[in-house]
């Protein structure tokens, strides 16, 4: 089988598979450059960076690799412009835009002549993102880890998505294996965004023991806890995050204000943090549905050419 061409302005990489941006500081410079240079869309994390931290991470992503480099930016973070802005004045290739909905950013980015992507989870929030000049949307389905939008499948918003819109149509949200890309092919994407398959990569910038994690992990192992966001999230269940659902966790003996609005049951950022660093007790790990898939930690480039000769086959 042949992949659909996914074309997003003007930029049109070689393989329609974008690596997501999976904050705190898991999607850095290393991961997105591999991606990229793999031949698909690579994104860096920009949610929880300081601004040089993200103005460096954009230049040692560009010092690797001649392929499409992207960052992936929450509304809810307090310094959303500020990253934003930082991201544009580097020439970042594309920004994909998630955790709520922003219409200034459009503007911003119609400026500087840069994509934007913004992810969505309802066919009338597709139609408004187009209406507003978006470069194309990512449909992210209840099955993607992190911060959900949705109680709703991929599978079912995927297909009412495309027929709303005429930009390209981006499936996300418990996308592993080389048959989920077949499925999302199916179902009209134009692209695939995935996430938690890379956060298993050699590239992906956390902890050894966090990334064993992911191997280990059973379905049954996936839990929803209440994000301080105020968005439900989708991790696995370890020590924190049974204090979460069990309401024994401790409220943050301190706020840097990373957020807009925060409902200070627990520190998302310092949470992260722990997770991406290996103090998995102390750590919420997100990830996706479909956690059971991933068997093995790869170098990025060699998930994507598996996908690519699998896909070739079918």
């Amino acid at each position: 089988m042949k992949f659909p061409e996914l074309q997003i302005g003007n930029l049109i990489p070689k393989y329609p598979i974008i690596q997501g941006g999976m904050a705190v500081r898991l999607s850095t410079s290393r991961l997105a450059a591999a991606v990229a240079n793999a031949g698909g869309i690579g994104l860096i994390a920009a949610s929880g960076m300081e601004l040089d931290e993200l103005r460096d991470e954009i230049r040692k992503a560009r010092e690797k690799s001649k392929g499409i480099i992207g960052i992936n930016v929450m509304f809810a973070v307090s310094r959303f412009k500020d990253l934003v802005f930082t991201a544009l004045e580097e020439g970042i290739d594309l920004i994909v835009q998630g955790a709520g909905f922003s219409r200034d950013i459009f503007h911003w980015c119609q400026e500087m002549k840069t994509p934007l992507v913004p992810i969505v989870s309802t066919p009338k929030l597709a139609k408004i993102a187009e209406h507003l000049g978006a470069g194309a949307v990512v449909v992210e389905g209840k099955e993607a880890g992190g911060h959900l939008g949705t109680d709703q499948s991929m599978r079912k918003l995927v297909p009412q998505v495309k027929e709303a819109v005429g930009v390209p149509v981006i499936a996300a949200g418990g996308i592993v294996d080389v048959y989920d890309l077949k499925e999302a092919f199916g179902l009209g994407a134009d692209g695939v965004q995935m996430g938690i398959r890379f956060a298993a990569s050699e590239e992906a910038n956390g902890a050894q023991c966090l990334k064993e994690s992911y191997v280990k992990a059973e379905r049954e192992d996936i839990v929803l806890i209440e994000s301080p966001v105020g968005l439900p999230g989708r991790a696995i269940r370890n020590v924190f995050s049974e204090k979460i659902l069990s309401g024994n966790i401790e409220p943050p003996q301190k706020c840097e204000g990373c957020l807009k609005k925060c409902r200070k049951n627990f520190c998302i950022m310092l949470a992260l943090n722990n997770a991406q660093q290996g103090k998995l007790d102390e750590g919420l790990i997100f990830s996706g549905e479909y956690i059971e898939k991933i068997k093995e930690i790869l170098p990025a480039g060699k998930i994507i050419s598996d996908l690519v000769e699998a896909y070739k086959v079918l």
